[in-house]
């Protein structure tokens, strides 16, 4: 089958194997399709790293933003919760001067800011993870079977909105619903991979046995 007889959504590739859409035929982004968007992840770094980096994503692709990825953890202390939360104006400067990452002061300063409010979910909550999870949607929550047209009409969901509103209240910031939503999908609190698409299925057998925190 070639790109253009896949079903809606769905391209097959060079490999012959059939995928959302969305990452085309670029390498690093379908090994990014194929080994982490929609696994589930409870592991509260990468929480917290995937959470600010949609932030910083606004306005800009997903793919320009996995590809400064790198620069983004060296920037940030690996996304060390407790150490980004210790920094200061020095490091606000040094971030904004680093020509690897996205240089938006206020995206920044965000991410500081955000991992403060990660330590006081953390000690609430005992993990992050624990925090994100108590949201998971129940299947009444989701559509009946997964198509292009049920996700491109879904940029946020009543779920998303929830979450965001609840960070709002505990004082974070660059996390409206839309950015929670593609923080939910790429986590796997929900598995939005499209029917027909090779890792639906994987992942759907993955999540059944997943441990929820």
């Amino acid at each position: 089958m070639s790109e253009t007889e896949a079903p809606k959504g769905l391209i097959t590739g060079t490999d012959g194997l059939t995928r959302c859409f969305w990452p085309g035929q670029l390498p690093d982004y379908l090994r990014y399709h194929d080994e982490e968007w929609g696994r589930p992840v409870t592991d509260d770094i990468r929480l917290f790293e995937k959470i600010c980096l949609e932030g910083f994503q606004s306005g800009l692709s997903w793919l320009t933003i996995l590809r400064k990825r790198d620069s983004f953890r060296a920037a940030f202390a690996g996304f060390d919760i407790d150490a980004v939360a210790a920094f200061g104006e020095e490091d606000i400067a040094r971030c904004v001067a680093d020509a690897g990452i996205v240089r938006h002061r206020g995206k920044i300063v965000s991410t500081i800011n955000n991992a403060r409010r990660a330590q006081d979910l953390r000690a609430e909550f005992g993990s992050l993870a624990r925090y994100f999870w108590s949201f998971e949607p129940g299947l009444h929550e989701r559509p009946d079977t997964v198509t292009f047209a049920a996700i491109a009409a879904n940029p946020t969901t009543p779920v998303s909105v929830r979450i965001s509103k609840d960070l709002k209240k505990r004082g974070w910031t660059f996390v409206g619903p839309t950015t929670v939503y593609a923080f939910m999908q790429a986590m796997g609190l929900v598995n939005d991979h499209i029917e027909g698409c090779v890792c639906r299925q994987p992942i759907e057998e993955l999540r059944a046995r997943f441990v929820r925190p």
